[in-house]
């Protein structure tokens, strides 16, 4: 069972997905991750955005660890009412809504932000399906680009066998990790 890991709602259990269409992040994955934001500073108080968010899992724990908002965002029915649920959790264990849901496909999400606005984000997450395909993923980046805070942290989980993303020139690669068959991809704003 998933669970949240640290923060004010440790412990907390989450609710997973039905079937096989979603892979959660493992709890050592996950761990590692946090880690690494929290050495970075990009946890606290952030603006976060959790993309194909599956279970909600990544997005929660950012809320237990301190992030301002969080907003999760998943096209399917089953999931997204899950990630209501794992939302619903972590809000009451943290006493104000935190965490929202977006059910929404990723790109017309992106679409319809207001990049020159208030929705900009601190921090990023992208665990897209394994068939996504990598021009879908640049798409993807592309429209997330202008989105992001100069600051930000776009953190991008996929199978250990796929490539690295092709990044928008407006973006940069600044660090990889490799857990098992799960490989992590750290970016920013570019001239960060």
């Amino acid at each position: 069972m998933s669970r949240i890991i640290a923060g004010v709602s440790g412990g907390t259990p989450l609710v997973s997905v039905p079937g096989s269409a979603t892979r959660p992040t493992t709890d050592r994955v996950k761990e590692a991750l946090f880690s690494r934001l929290e050495s970075l500073g990009a946890l606290l108080d952030a603006r976060v955005l959790d993309l194909y968010a599956g279970s909600g899992a990544l997005g929660v724990e950012s809320a237990s660890r301190g992030a301002a908002s969080v907003e999760l965002v998943e096209f399917d029915a089953k999931a997204a009412a899950v990630c209501q649920r794992n939302a619903e959790s972590v809000n009451d264990a943290l006493r104000r809504r935190v965490v929202s849901v977006q059910r929404s496909k990723v790109e017309s999400f992106l679409q319809r932000v207001d990049t020159a606005g208030v929705d900009r984000w601190d921090l990023v997450f992208l665990d897209p399906p394994y068939p996504l395909d990598e021009e879908s993923l640049a798409t993807v980046l592309g429209l997330l680009a202008p989105a992001l805070k100069p600051e930000a942290v776009v953190v991008i989980e996929r199978s250990s066998r796929s490539p690295e993303p092709t990044w928008p020139e407006t973006m940069e690669l600044f660090a990889d990790r490799k857990y098992g068959e799960t490989k992590i991809w750290f970016a920013q704003p570019a001239g960060e």
